[in-house]
């Protein structure tokens, strides 16, 4: 099992609509909205890294309104 969590920044006004997004991955089993330098912590699940990875760079990072991510 391989765990990452994610810091999301969104573009302005943007928090619900990607936290809405990300709650539809099936990897993440955890998403809160945040305050400060970022708006969402995310944590994702998987099988391994090779899937960790797949699902951060292209289901999680793929979301529109997201400007920036940085993993744990």
């Amino acid at each position: 099992m391989a765990t990452g969590f994610v810091l999301i920044t969104t573009q302005a006004g943007q928090e619900i609509a990607v936290r809405d997004a990300v709650r539809k991955i099936a990897n993440v089993t955890g998403q809160w909205i945040v305050f400060g330098l970022h708006d969402l912590f995310v944590k994702v699940e998987a099988e391994d890294e090779a899937e960790l990875t797949r699902c951060i760079v292209k289901d999680v990072r793929s979301i529109p309104g997201i400007a920036e991510t940085r993993t744990l």
